[in-house]
């Protein structure tokens, strides 16, 4: 039976258009961290290169390649995680420019792939589609803990009004956003979607007042 995110987690990644509280569990990711505005030329090349090793780790682990408890599985959605540079922060007043950006950008693995694998396939990777971006690539875990998401239609300019709708959602709960970082999973692909289609989930940590 093949595991299909969008089936089988809807609710880590199939939120409503209004905002809710979720605890993320720890969650296994190959990352590669960056800064700098995502409408430049060099932003693809990122995405390429996990998306790369993603499908190497996949087609290996499908060929016959097996580890335990595998299950054939549909490759997850790409997520960032968005922050600006510390300078930026200190002259903030309220909007961003784009280019002090501060990404992570990420994949998750299924529970079966253990950093060992993933050695071997970023091996296997280098030898076939090469990539000077590829060394930046980490396999990491990661805890999200007690959020509060979205689904946010449209441009990724226009985030700024989900958010206002998730923060007035914190205070209701008695909850705030310790930090301007947040968590963006993206369930169209920006190349091929018109910016007023695009299908974003929106995701930030809340702690107790």
């Amino acid at each position: 039976m093949k595991h299909e995110w969008r089936k089988k987690e809807k609710k880590l990644y199939l939120p409503k258009n209004k905002p809710e509280l979720i605890n993320v569990p720890e969650q296994q990711f190959l990352t590669i961290e960056g800064e700098g505005n995502p409408n430049s030329k060099f932003f693809p090349e990122y995405i390429g290169v996990l998306y790369a090793l993603s499908y190497a780790i996949k087609m290996t682990l499908k060929k016959g390649n097996k580890v335990a408890d595998y299950m054939d599985y549909t490759v997850y959605p790409l997520e960032g995680i968005w922050d600006i540079t510390e300078e930026a922060k200190k002259r903030y007043q309220g909007t961003i420019d784009k280019n002090d950006l501060v990404f992570k950008l990420m994949i998750r693995q299924p529970d079966f792939v253990n950093e060992s694998f993933v050695e071997e396939m970023m091996v296997l990777t280098k030898k076939k589609k090469p990539h000077n971006l590829l060394e930046k690539i980490k396999f990491e875990k990661i805890t999200d803990g007690n959020c509060i998401q979205m689904l946010h239609l449209g441009s990724y300019d226009n985030e700024a009004d989900s958010f206002k709708v998730m923060e007035a959602f914190a205070a209701k709960e008695s909850l705030c956003r310790p930090s301007k970082i947040h968590r963006e999973i993206y369930l169209s692909d920006f190349r091929k979607v018109a910016p007023e289609k695009l299908k974003t989930v929106l995701r930030f940590k809340v702690s107790n007042r």
